[in-house]
């Protein structure tokens, strides 16, 4: 099959790829299109030592499901995540954490620039024909960003700021505006803009951030400078949510965050 396929940092186009075969418990995947993570561009930079085929936003069709054919013909979406389901991390409910997982297109386990993938049953959620590809390519990283929800209650009365106004960075935006509360989105750039304020999310520049003025900051940039700016948004005992990928070692003045007694989130 063809693939775009990552090796020592360079990229290049195969086509020798041998279709994969689903093991026990897998489905065979067709990949109708795949999008490109912030993460993606990462590993090619060195991020994680990985080498095969990329890719781990998708939306495709069912093509072979071994021991359970009602799935054949659907189109679907995938959790990254493949797990064990045995170890002391999965037993206690933390699977995404698994002790000995495998995740697609970036740890051990080929991706989705392919025209072909594998997945474990479990992982898959069947897509309603009232949503497009173009839309259902986009559940990875919304369901990344509505994980923000879950790891912490956002109030409508709570000053909340999200540095970086990326792909992800609009996911996030858009997910926390759902809580009503008073957002602040921190944008570089003029189609970025322009696509929270058709939201009628509140946009500002970097010099227009108020330092301790927030109850949470979420950084999106996944660059020093963006970490620099929510962490000194924040407000004493705030909250920062680091919500991007960052490749290399981040300086941090650890001093200030015990003082100021803060809470971080991964």
């Amino acid at each position: 099959m063809k693939a775009i396929w990552l090796e020592n940092q360079e990229l290049s186009f195969r086509d020798d790829i041998p279709n994969p075969q689903p093991k026990t418990g897998e489905v065979l995947i067709r990949v109708r299109m795949a999008g490109i993570c912030s993460t993606d561009l990462e590993l090619v930079k060195g991020y994680y030592p990985f080498a095969g085929i990329l890719g781990h936003e998708f939306v495709g069709d069912v093509v072979a499901a071994p021991g359970n054919p009602s799935w054949r013909g659907k189109r679907v979406v995938g959790e990254i995540n493949i797990v064990c389901g045995r170890c002391e991390t999965c037993l206690a409910g933390r699977s995404t954490h698994c002790e000995n997982r495998s995740v697609l297109g970036i740890k051990s386990h080929h991706g989705a620039f392919a025209e072909y993938l594998t997945l474990p049953l479990d992982n898959l959620h069947s897509v309603p024909d009232s949503v497009s590809d173009e839309i259902a390519v986009f559940v990875e990283p919304i369901a990344a960003a509505f994980e923000i929800l879950e790891q912490i209650e956002i109030k409508p009365t709570d000053k909340v700021l999200v540095v970086g106004a990326g792909r992800l960075g609009q996911l996030v935006a858009q997910a926390l505006a759902l809580t009503g509360c008073d957002l602040q989105v921190v944008a570089r750039h003029d189609d970025q803009r322009k696509i929270l304020i058709d939201r009628q999310i509140r946009v500002i520049a970097e010099s227009d951030v108020i330092e301790r003025g927030m109850d949470i900051a979420v950084d999106a940039t996944g660059s020093p400078a963006g970490f620099s700016l929510a962490r000194c948004a924040l407000r004493p005992r705030g909250t920062l949510v680091v919500k991007s990928t960052y490749a290399g070692d981040l300086q941090v003045n650890f001093s200030s965050i015990v003082v100021d007694e803060l809470t971080i989130i991964g």
